[in-house]
């Protein structure tokens, strides 16, 4: 088993969430440019909300002048999670144990041989032989691809745009958290096997054309072409409906806890700068149209 890299996958195993998902086709509505920023209002207080990538590139920046103003005008930055808890000796336990099977358990014991031998074809495309990850789950080696490929294709965590919100914070804003670290492992090591083996299945399966239908996402993302962006992740589960499980625990179940917490920040009296990843903004069950749900006023900027 390769320990440099479960220790550098389990590092970044949570940044990539907003991803999932995303492995699809579309083409530009069309739409007038604005930014993926929204304001939300209430007669208490205010939050602009920002979608992230969580891995990017030096060339996304500098972000638009309104971005920056709307964050310089906040009293606080509210973030998924907290990217300076990565450094917690704490933190990274939890993650390698959460990540790893017990005992005498492996991998191969948890997938169909048609998953486990995809999978073992991946790696060795990687260079890798897969008994080197014998006792990762599922879910830790679909994340493990992704992260390798995001990579390969020159994406980088220091360069996501939580992690440059938080740098710019960082001891001049208070700084909350959605969710956690810890949170989003929890809701990752509670998938059941199927669900884990569904998930790595279309990994591997969107491994090939991540390049392209990455370039269509971040051409949404720039365009704040919020239609765009909701077809591009939610293809895959309208293509494949036995992926709807995992969907809606990586998506749905979350949007609705953040929209509860981000309609919270709207009646503290303060202005909150919030920034969650982009594919949780979009859709009938996305943050934006929760808030307005709740009876928030929230426009595009």
């Amino acid at each position: 088993m390769n320990g440099k890299l479960i220790f550098k996958v389990v590092i970044l195993c949570a940044t990539l969430l907003s991803f999932t998902g995303a492995g699809v086709a579309g083409e530009n509505s069309g739409a007038a440019k604005k930014d993926f920023l929204w304001k939300a209002q209430s007669k208490n207080g205010a939050v602009f909300i920002f979608g992230s990538i969580h891995l990017a590139k030096p060339e996304f920046y500098p972000l638009p002048p309104v971005v920056e103003k709307s964050f310089n005008g906040s009293d606080a930055l509210a973030l998924e999670a907290d990217p300076a808890q990565e450094a917690d000796p704490e933190l990274q336990k939890r993650m390698l144990h959460a990540a790893l099977y017990a005992g005498g358990d492996t991998l191969k014991q948890h997938l169909s041989k048609e998953t486990y031998d995809l999978a073992a074809a991946e790696m060795k495309e990687i260079g890798l032989p897969i008994e080197q990850l014998d006792r990762v789950k599922p879910w830790f080696l679909a994340l493990t691809f992704e992260i390798l490929e995001l990579q390969r294709l020159g994406y980088d965590p220091k360069y996501g745009i939580d992690r440059y919100f938080a740098g710019k914070a960082r001891g001049k804003k208070k700084i909350v958290e959605l969710e956690s670290f810890d949170y989003q492992l929890r809701l990752l090591n509670g998938f059941t096997d199927r669900e884990q083996e569904l998930f790595l299945l279309y990994t591997i399966r969107d491994m090939k054309t991540m390049g392209r239908d990455l370039d269509l996402l971040i051409n949404a993302w720039r365009t704040g072409d919020a239609k765009v962006m909701e077809s591009l992740v939610t293809q895959t589960v309208n293509e494949s409906p036995e992926l709807l499980p995992v969907f809606e625990k990586l998506f749905y179940r979350r949007n609705h806890e953040m929209a509860d917490k981000i309609a919270g920040f709207l009646k503290s009296g303060n202005t909150y700068f919030v920034v969650v990843g982009a594919a949780h903004l979009t859709g009938r069950q996305g943050i934006i149209e929760l808030l307005r749900a709740k009876g928030c006023k929230v426009e595009q900027m």
